[in-house]
């Protein structure tokens, strides 16, 4: 990559842990329109997996990756091995200390010191000019923000929004494994967010409230919430007392059946992004 960088080639890259859908190909093509070099990395990294949770049988498809990639004219696929990236005797971590304590950081112990890691060790190897993350892992995407602003990486950050299936439900690997009766409730996330933002825009301010209503909502359908906040977009702090309705996150994560599945949106000045399409029969 130093090659193509000392003949002013810019180096756009798209980290990935593989089974690609319709959200890492969105990632792929805004690379393709900013970049002329582009990268993909496909790598189920088991430092960010916490005890209990699904490495082993996280979705894996290399041939049907390397075939989208294909399609999408990628020039470069990095495919490492565990040995290759955590060598015998490996110690070293990064964590981001406060963003990562709220919201997934709560019941994913260790998760986001092996996210900062692993995309630390990616930057180092590909030496991209920008990298692609999709807003769907909102939190994770501040916190490489974050940690590209204190590491001083030679890497700007863009981000894209949520690939969305027809009924507004995230797309995501771990999609795959739900039931066709589980993808059916699936579709009550989108509309729980809906939900949050038309109480706020009806004029609720209680964050406690529209917590308590969607959470109730979710559940009433059969589907376990882990958390439902609402916070500060920029620090993640929650918000308890009272909304600002110019500058906040709605942030969700649940479970159907054993899978375990998040969405968000959020309000920046004023401006709304990576919210759902209404549903259908939506006014």
């Amino acid at each position: 990559m130093e090659k193509l960088r000392k003949k002013g080639k810019k180096i756009g890259f798209v980290p990935t842990m593989g089974y690609l859908h319709e959200g890492h190909i969105k990632l792929i093509r805004e690379a393709r329109k900013k970049s002329d070099i582009v990268v993909v990395s496909i790598f189920v990294n088991p430092t960010q997996f916490s005890r209990g949770e699904d490495y082993e049988i996280y979705p894996r498809d290399e041939k049907r990756d390397l075939k989208i990639c294909r399609n999408e004219k990628v020039d470069y696929v990095f495919l490492p091995e565990v040995k290759e990236m955590y060598p015998d005797g490996y110690e070293t971590f990064v964590q981001v200390e406060e963003l990562q304590k709220p919201l997934c950081g709560m019941f994913r112990p260790g998760h986001f010191r092996g996210v900062a890691t692993v995309v630390s060790k990616l930057f180092n190897i590909v030496k991209p000019h920008l990298a692609f993350f999709g807003l769907k892992d909102y939190q994770q995407a501040l916190i490489i923000k974050k940690l590209v602003r204190d590491l001083s990486f030679d890497v700007k950050i863009e981000l894209v929004e949520t690939a969305r299936d027809s009924d507004g439900l995230a797309l995501s690997s771990r999609n795959e494994y739900l039931s066709e009766e589980e993808r059916k409730l699936a579709s009550f996330i989108p509309q729980a967010l809906i939900m949050a933002k038309k109480m706020i825009d009806n004029g609720e301010e209680n964050p406690q409230k529209i917590k308590s209503e969607c959470t109730k909502f979710l559940e009433e359908k059969g589907i376990k919430v882990q958390y439902f906040e609402l916070a500060n977009p920029d620090t993640l702090q929650i918000q308890t007392e009272k909304i600002d309705k110019k500058n906040y996150l709605v942030a969700l994560a649940v479970f159907i059946g054993k899978t375990r599945l998040i969405d968000n949106f959020f309000v920046k000045n004023g401006k709304i992004f990576n919210f759902p399409k209404k549903q259908k029969g939506e006014e």
